[in-house]
This record gives C-alpha cells, sequence and structure tokens, in this order.
C-alpha cells in the first residue's frame, strides 16, 4: 500500500494552523486559498520566471498572458485555474501557469472567469469557452489546461469545441472534476468512484467539501449536464488528445482515471498517470514535496510529448 507524501502530510497541518482557515464563508475560501498559494510558491527552491507577463481583456473576461523565455511561437495554452469554481485567480495560480509555460515553451493565457455563487453557472463556462474561441480564431495552436475545477472546464471547453467546429490541439486535465451528479451526496453515484469514500477527508480536499462546491456552482439539474459534468457527454470520439493527471490520496482520483479509460475507448489518445503518493493540491506543491515537484514537471512533458506524436504513448 503506499503512503501518503510526509512533506504534504507536514504541509497539510500547517495549512490548518493558517488564521485564514477558520472562516468557511465563501470570501473566507478565497483569503485562505490566496494564502496557503503564496505560502506555497514562496517555498519553490527553483521558481519558474516568466521573460514576460501582461494583463489584457478577451471581451469582458479578463486574461493574464505568460510568455517563456526563448518561446516557441505558434502555440498558447488557454489555462483555468482550479478552487472549487468559487476561488482561485490569477495570483493563487501564477507557478501553475509559469512552470507550464517555462517548461513548454510556449505562451500561457490563464483566464480570469468569473465566480460562484455571485456568478453562477454557465457563467464559468462561458467565460472559459469565450475566450478559448477567441485565441484559437487568431490561428494559434491552442492547447486547453487546468487543475481541479479548471480541469473540468477544459474538459467542458474541449467538447464544446469539437462541436462548434473549433480546431484544438490537445487538452490538459490534472486531478480534474469530471463527474458533479448527485452533488457528491449520492450514494449511488459515490459508489462507482471508491475514492469518495476512501480519500473523503484527511487529505485535503475533502468530499464534503467537492458538495459544498458543488451547491454553490449549480443547481442540482443541472449537475449531470455535460458542462458541468464531462463524463455525461453522450459521445466522447473526436476529442483532441488528452493528458490526464490523477492522485491516490483524492477523492476524485476514481473519476478522472475513469474519463482518461473513457477517452481512450472513444479513440482518443491519451496519456494517463496516477500519482499514488500525491493528494489532490499537489500541482502547487512542488516546493513542499519533491515527488509532487518532479510530477508538476512531467504534466508539461507529458504534454509536449503528446502534441508531437503522430501515435503518442500511453501511460499508466
Amino acid at each position: 500500500m503506499n503512503r501518503f507524501d510526509d512533506g504534504i502530510a507536514e504541509w497539510l497541518r500547517r495549512r490548518a494552523q493558517d488564521p485564514t482557515a477558520a472562516d468557511t464563508s465563501v470570501a473566507g475560501a478565497r483569503r485562505h486559498s490566496v494564502a496557503v498559494n503564496d505560502r506555497s510558491r514562496a517555498l519553490l527552491a527553483d521558481p519558474p520566471v516568466p521573460a514576460a507577463e501582461r494583463d489584457v481583456r478577451h471581451g469582458s473576461v479578463p486574461v493574464r498572458v505568460t510568455e517563456p523565455a526563448g518561446r516557441t511561437p505558434g502555440t498558447t495554452i488557454v489555462f483555468f485555474h482550479g478552487g472549487g469554481w468559487i476561488a482561485g485567480d490569477m495570483r493563487t495560480h501564477l507557478q501553475h501557469m509559469r512552470r507550464l509555460a517555462g517548461e513548454t515553451g510556449w505562451s500561457v493565457a490563464g483566464v480570469e472567469y468569473r465566480l460562484a455563487p455571485e456568478h453562477p453557472f454557465p457563467a464559468a463556462f462561458e467565460d472559459c469557452l469565450a475566450v478559448t474561441e477567441e485565441i484559437a480564431g487568431t490561428g494559434e495552436r491552442v492547447v486547453v489546461a487546468g487543475d481541479s475545477a479548471g480541469g473540468q472546464l477544459a474538459a467542458s471547453v474541449a467538447l464544446a469545441c469539437r462541436d462548434r467546429g473549433v480546431p484544438l490541439a490537445g487538452q490538459l486535465l490534472i486531478v480534474p472534476v469530471i463527474d458533479v451528479t448527485g452533488g457528491y451526496e449520492d450514494p449511488e453515484v459515490n459508489a462507482r468512484y471508491p475514492s469518495r469514500t476512501e480519500r473523503a477527508e484527511g487529505y485535503g480536499l475533502t468530499r464534503a467539501g467537492m458538495a459544498w462546491f458543488a451547491g454553490l456552482y449549480a443547481r442540482p439539474a443541472e449537475w449531470d449536464d455535460w458542462r458541468v459534468s464531462p463524463c455525461r457527454a453522450a459521445d466522447l470520439s473526436g476529442l483532441p488528445p488528452a493528458v490526464v493527471h490523477t492522485a491516490g490520496f483524492d477523492p476524485l482520483r476514481d473519476e478522472g482515471n475513469a474519463y482518461a479509460a473513457a477517452l481512450r475507448a472513444a479513440g482518443v489518445p491519451v496519456v494517463h498517470r496516477e500519482w499514488p503518493t500525491l493528494n489532490h493540491g499537489y500541482f502547487g506543491l512542488g516546493g513542499v514535496s519533491g515527488a509532487a515537484e518532479r510530477a508538476a514537471r512531467q504534466a508539461a512533458a507529458d504534454l509536449r510529448d503528446l502534441l508531437s506524436r503522430a501515435r503518442p504513448r500511453t501511460a499508466t
């Protein structure tokens, strides 16, 4: 049996003692997200440094563009941050975007989509889709990417782009939310994904937390809409090649694994890795855990590999 990463376990203990952890309101969750992401970014031994960053707007949607040194022109990663659709922004996910830019050599456009509960579904989806379509319309080769709720948005935007005839080069889904049906409280749905019980609490993200996020983001009648639950799409064929990374100590592990398998069964090229000792938030914890650092770097390597090969290798 795999043992939970010691460095991340200690990090979670310290994170729980942060003064912002006590406020469980939406505003408190947002302050906590900023505080812990600032702290984790400060721990990076070799933080990625962009050549340039600028804030622009695509229509009404703010976007932060991160340019790497020695940029390879022609490709843009459109990145959607995590945070349960209620928290997170371009500050909390600076290191995520800078890492992807620096290690792929491509531009990263981080989308500051509208947050719930002030702006419930489909606001975030519409913002992410609009920016993706606009950038794709410039002739750039576009990859959609995101972590957690951002991974859900990336998967759903990929589906919408396929249906609209908007070409995408790939999708990068890090610990993605894939099946919100039942709002994480339906016993029948939860039984399909054992990690929801096995990893329900104790490793950062909790199943109860996911239920709270789901209720703030969308109405129960919307939970099985493919724009919220990508796995509920009637057809997954014809989607762009996908990199899907999941974590062993994550309640979302099994739905992410199931989506990778479903994509592959539909004929989509997939690189799938499960990191057995890591948790849901590992992608931002490279300064906390050596294993998390290696896993985060591997995501960029897998994405480069996937887009460079006609028939990319798969990994499990």
